[in-house]
């Protein structure tokens, strides 16, 4: 076990006596520089192995993933603030005059529940619903209005923190498949502070439309790292194996906003960051060997998405070559011909905008298609019910495929697309045949060139106790972005079965960027709140701040 792990003996199973205010700050400074007051260069995880397998420096924050949701959380816990625009006018009366009242206040000094109240958007969660109308007003009537917010840079409110990530700063949108098109709109892909089409524009690349593909994307996320001065926050090549907690307050049943007694506040102005979580893992590095770290965090924030590992059907001949379970996939195999001139259809399983991705991908590469889903065409649940038609009229050519070009026994197979609402796929046969059954339990038997499977992932959460699972709602079902999220506090996206451990984005049902920025700005008011509490995390004086 690393040095500094025998801190229970302190009160409030804090910091041990010996470790002050000053020893802290100066382990901060091994992490972020020698001077903490100018840019410092980002320092890879590799050349600080020893530090950190031996260091006693608690971290505040560490972010656990490094997609649109992780960066955002990086950009705001880096100290930007955003406030109304002086000449902004929001379009809805009544939120835009609960923001004069108050509009010499941050965003995130403000009451989000206060300003949330009221509101209604395409996310569950009230404050992305609000961070999103706040930077893109009326977004849904299809109207492009500009922010209503301004940023400012104010480095005294940097919290120090660590985002840890498998690849480079973008997470998933550097493995999609380059030929779909986003289901958002450019300037919905986009972070604060930096407009997609103007970072477009400096590159002298046309945009084609305002729906981008994926590998921009990526590219714009790792571009917004470096030019928002984040790159010394991220650490790459980096593989989670445990997050455990280490002690449990007595008192933690009275999260999240406990008062803190005169006594616990002259304890925490000494000794003011708690060593809540042990985080372990190792690094890759170029040689492809494994270096493993420790470090340890007061706060960790889970950002993960939910790509790591998609859904199975859990049936039998899954696991035959020629049965893919991602776009990627089956975007290679196309690419590398190895279903052209194929007579056979091409299986896709799902009704989500993954398959239908596949349904067009095939569709294009004149590859028949056979379309299971289990449910009816009229489900109003179906995601093609919340598109607009004329945003995407390309996957409501897929929907009107799905409704009219109906499989019947006596009309087979259609040529180029046939779709079997409510029926499932029971079995795959090593001679690439497939067994459906429809809802009434008639079965029908294909010969296939291919199936697809796209019918949501899971994240991978191995990392926590029970694979996560006891953060759901239903603690005996694995995390999904749907059925299952991450049960939060709806304002500070708190974990409500832990303490101090956060998630933002599609663990807690979050699947589109505009909506996740909504858990940075809640989880950041809700840690620049309890540092106002206990003072702050790092106390300096004069103009020296963390850069």
């Amino acid at each position: 076990m690393s040095k500094g792990m025998n801190n229970k003996d302190g009160p409030e199973g804090s910091y041990s006596d010996t470790e002050t205010e000053g020893e802290i700050f100066n382990s901060l400074v091994q992490y972020f520089g020698d001077n903490l007051g100018r840019k410092v260069k980002a320092m890879p995880l590799v050349e600080e192995t020893t530090l950190l397998e031996d260091s006693s420096v608690t971290l505040p924050v560490v972010v656990i993933g490094n997609g649109p949701s992780g960066i955002c959380l990086s950009y705001m816990l880096s100290g930007y603030r955003p406030y109304l625009s002086s000449e902004a006018i929001h379009p809805n009366t009544i939120l835009h005059s609960k923001l004069e009242e108050a509009r010499h206040l941050s965003i995130v000094d403000q009451d989000l529940e206060y300003l949330s109240e009221g509101l209604e958007g395409r996310s569950s969660n009230p404050v992305a619903v609000l961070f999103d109308t706040l930077l893109h007003p009326d977004a849904d009537f299809g109207y492009d209005y500009p922010s209503v917010l301004h940023w400012k840079l104010e480095q005294h409110h940097y919290i120090p923190h660590l985002v840890l990530g498998k690849g480079p700063p973008g997470g998933a949108w550097h493995n999609m498949e380059g030929s779909m098109l986003t289901i958002s709109f450019g300037n919905w892909m986009e972070l604060p502070g930096l407009k997609f089409k103007d970072w477009v524009s400096s590159k002298r690349r046309n945009l084609k439309g305002d729906r981008v593909m994926p590998e921009e994307i990526a590219r714009y996320y790792k571009h917004y790292v470096k030019v928002m001065g984040l790159q010394k926050n991220f650490r790459e090549n980096t593989y989670i194996t445990s997050v455990s907690r280490l002690y449990r307050d007595q008192d933690d049943d009275d999260r999240p906003d406990r008062n803190i007694s005169t006594r616990h506040l002259q304890i925490e102005k000494s000794q003011f960051i708690k060593r809540n979580w042990e985080i372990r893992g190792y690094q890759r590095v170029a040689d492809g060997s494994h270096v493993p770290f420790c470090l340890f965090a007061e706060n960790v924030a889970l950002a993960t998405g939910t790509l790591d590992s998609p859904a199975h059907l859990e049936i039998e001949g899954e696991d035959f070559p020629f049965v893919f379970h991602s776009m990627p996939e089956f975007g290679a195999a196309i690419n590398k011909g190895k279903l052209s001139g194929k007579v056979d259809p091409v299986l896709i399983v799902g009704s989500g905008l993954s398959a239908a991705d596949a349904v067009l991908c095939a569709y294009n590469n004149n590859i028949p298609v056979i379309h299971v889903f289990r449910r009816r065409v009229t489900d109003p649940s179906l995601i093609f019910k919340q598109l607009p038609k004329k945003l995407y009229p390309e996957y409501h050519k897929v929907y009107h495929m799905m409704c009219t070009q109906l499989y019947s026994v006596d009309s087979n197979l259609l040529s180029d697309y046939t779709s079997f609402p409510e029926h499932h796929v029971l079995s795959f046969k090593s001679d690439m045949k497939c067994i459906l059954q429809s809802i009434s339990g008639l079965k029908n038997i294909f010969k296939l060139s291919a199936a697809v499977v796209l019918i949501g992932s899971h994240p991978n959460l191995s990392f926590l106790k029970e694979q996560g699972c006891y953060l759901g709602h239903n603690s005996s079902q694995p995390i999904t972005c749907k059925g299952n999220p991450v049960e939060i506090d709806a304002y500070t996206y708190e974990c409500i079965k832990e303490a101090n451990l956060f998630a933002l984005g599609p663990l807690v049902g979050d699947n589109f960027v505009r909506f996740l920025k909504g858990g940075a700005l809640g989880i950041t008011r809700c840690l620049a709140t309890r540092q106002k509490k206990k003072h702050l995390f790092v106390e300096r004086g004069g103009g020296d701040g963390i850069a």
